[in-house]
């Protein structure tokens, strides 16, 4: 079946490295990939959003698990991207110190596009300098290791999303498809989300952020 789009669909980068937490891009790259326009019956639903996983370098990429992935693009050579997804796991601690990845998170957000994170991919906004001063969340196993490290940064512990606007951090791990939800009904409505969520399976509770 030929995809469509909508003529407004927006680019969604989702990056990955090594020992990246599995569900943490899985998650949300499926609610994007699934939000649609209704259609008639029997009628694919216009996309609106396109969707693709970026890495530093075109290598596949293995994540936690072991399960393999072949980048779209990398940082050089993506499409421009209205939004972007840093998913969390054992490799953010390598990749915080990552200069070269650090530096695309900082080009994304002064180049306005709307920044997000799951889990421990809030570290990563963090070393890039984004969240000093901000509100912020990630994964409950640490929390107190984000206090420590970055204490400029109000980290919540009680909030499953924490949405500042141009970025969104949410908690761990299945937080991701909660934060995309929550991005999907910012930008095309709670109805649009909740029908998301459903051709998903998923039990979506609406988050005021």
């Amino acid at each position: 079946m030929t995809e469509r789009f909508a003529p407004d669909a927006r680019n969604v980068g989702i990056l990955v490295f090594e020992d990246v937490e599995v569900l943490d891009f899985c998650g949300p790259f499926e609610v994007f990939a699934s939000a649609g326009l209704p259609a008639p019956q029997g009628e694919p639903e216009p996309h609106l959003f396109r969707v693709s996983i970026v890495a530093e370098r075109p290598d596949t990429v293995r994540c936690r698990g072991g399960l393999l992935v072949v980048p779209h693009h990398t940082l050089a050579d993506h499409p421009p991207y209205d939004i972007i997804v840093l998913p969390g796991g054992y490799g953010t601690r390598r990749e915080r110190q990552n200069p070269v990845v650090l530096d695309w998170i900082a080009r994304q957000h002064a180049a306005g596009t709307l920044t997000t994170s799951v889990c421990t991919g809030a570290f990563l906004l963090a070393a890039a300098g984004l969240l000093d001063g901000q509100a912020a969340t990630t994964h409950w196993s640490t929390i107190d290791w984000l206090r420590a490290e970055h204490p400029a940064i109000d980290v919540r512990d009680t909030e499953r999303i924490v949405d500042l606007g141009q970025i969104v951090t949410s908690a761990g791990v299945s937080a991701g498809i909660d934060m995309a939800l929550h991005v999907v009904a910012r930008l095309h409505g709670e109805e649009t989300a909740r029908r998301t969520a459903r051709d998903m399976e998923y039990d979506h509770a609406p988050s005021g952020g």
